[in-house]
């Protein structure tokens, strides 16, 4: 055996756990790229959402994906995070409240993925948001990572923000068009008809003499 393989094969036996982790997350990422964005790929063309908008939210998962799988390797390796421990804490509840909360601008973006993915807010879709007593009505124009833009009957144009679309109650494609915005109004009760008057009965008693 040549001295250059033999190194090798020993190289291989010293780190193989390490190799074995790493073919592992590799795997992953090939299936996250291979599975993953070609079925979030289908689900844009059936949403038929515009190109550009598409190809952000992609171009996102796929960074996404590349910095998991960077961070996954360095750590298969024995890369030492410790040092970094508490910022990394820090930044990760920082992330996971922006991302989640809805008072958070950039929990849009995460909604605006959850929408891209969802089929029912599709391109030309008509949908009515319930928010409280007021509302908004309008067809999707455009979905973009900030707030999706709804086109009314009267051609204006809304922006209304992704993670509230997500947290109000929506109709879609309702039979009845109400407008652009407005107030719910409560439908008012029918007066009920005005009641007979009741006839007196007759009395049958015969009179005395």
């Amino acid at each position: 055996m040549a001295p250059w393989l033999q190194s090798v094969i020993g190289w291989v036996e010293t780190y193989q756990v390490n190799l074995i982790i790493s073919a592992v997350v590799m795997l992953l990422y090939v299936a996250v790229i291979r599975v993953i964005i070609p079925r979030l790929e289908k689900n844009l063309e059936s949403s038929r959402v515009k190109s550009t908008s598409a190809l952000k939210g992609l171009f996102v998962a796929r960074v996404i994906a590349g910095v998991v799988t960077f961070a996954g390797v360095l750590m298969a390796w024995g890369v030492d995070f410790s040092g970094l421990l508490v910022l990394s804490t820090s930044i990760i509840t920082l992330t996971g409240v922006a991302l989640f909360a809805s008072w958070s601008l950039i929990s849009n973006i995460t909604a605006y993925f959850i929408l891209l993915t969802n089929v029912t807010y599709r391109r030309g879709n008509g949908i009515r948001i319930l928010d409280g007593d007021n509302f908004v009505e309008g067809v999707i124009a455009d979905i973009n990572p900030f707030s999706t833009r709804l086109v009314t009957a009267d051609r204006e144009t809304i922006l209304y923000p992704n993670n509230l679309i997500l947290t109000r109650p929506v109709l879609i494609n309702p039979k009845t068009s109400w407008g652009s915005l407005g107030k719910i109004v409560p439908q008012s009760k029918e007066a009920a008809p005005p009641e007979k008057p009741k006839r007196k009965a007759k009395s049958t008693s015969t009179p005395h003499p």
